[in-house]
């Protein structure tokens, strides 16, 4: 009977030594490989998302670019209605369109110059492209006293800028 208690008692310890490497054997993480995979996942995912997050960014400019012409036209139509010409005011003093908040906050992607094509009757106001946004496939935006708006410089058409 001693033999059957011992050897129980061996028996127990060698299982209590068995459960004890099993635990000391789980793991605590994430293999490399593991790592690797979520890491390419993500590479694949950005380089999909980053190229159309940058071309929203573009759209989005443009569209505030063309809101500023639009702001800038209605500038020189008030001119016109007030002045009967759009190049000088009865006083004979050339116009000059002031600056808004829409010129500063795209003085890094648009240049607004003043108006071209200047005569009593005529005026053309032009956002050209700087910056980050010179390679906008829309090229650069004018707008006329008709309300004609047009692109130059880009490969995009006018319905697909404004």
């Amino acid at each position: 009977m001693a033999d059957i208690h011992s050897s129980c008692i061996v028996d127990c310890r060698d299982l209590k030594y068995a459960m004890t490497s099993s635990e000391l054997r789980e793991q605590n993480g994430f293999t490399l490989i593991e790592l690797m995979v979520v890491v390419a996942i993500i590479a694949i995912l950005a380089g999909i998302a980053y190229p159309s997050y940058i071309e929203h960014v573009k759209k989005t400019r443009r569209s505030a670019a063309a809101a500023c012409l639009m702001e800038r036209a209605q500038f020189m139509e008030r001119f016109y209605t007030t002045n009967m010409a759009y190049d000088k005011d009865t006083g004979n003093t050339p116009v000059a369109i002031p600056v808004s908040g829409c010129v500063t906050d795209l003085a890094a992607f648009y240049t607004f110059g003043a108006p071209s094509n200047l005569a009593p009757s005529t005026f053309t106001l032009t956002a050209t492209r700087a910056g980050a946004q010179s390679s906008d496939a829309c090229g650069d935006l004018s707008i006329n006293q008709a309300g004609t708006k047009s692109v130059a410089n880009g490969s995009m058409p006018v319905a697909q800028c404004f």
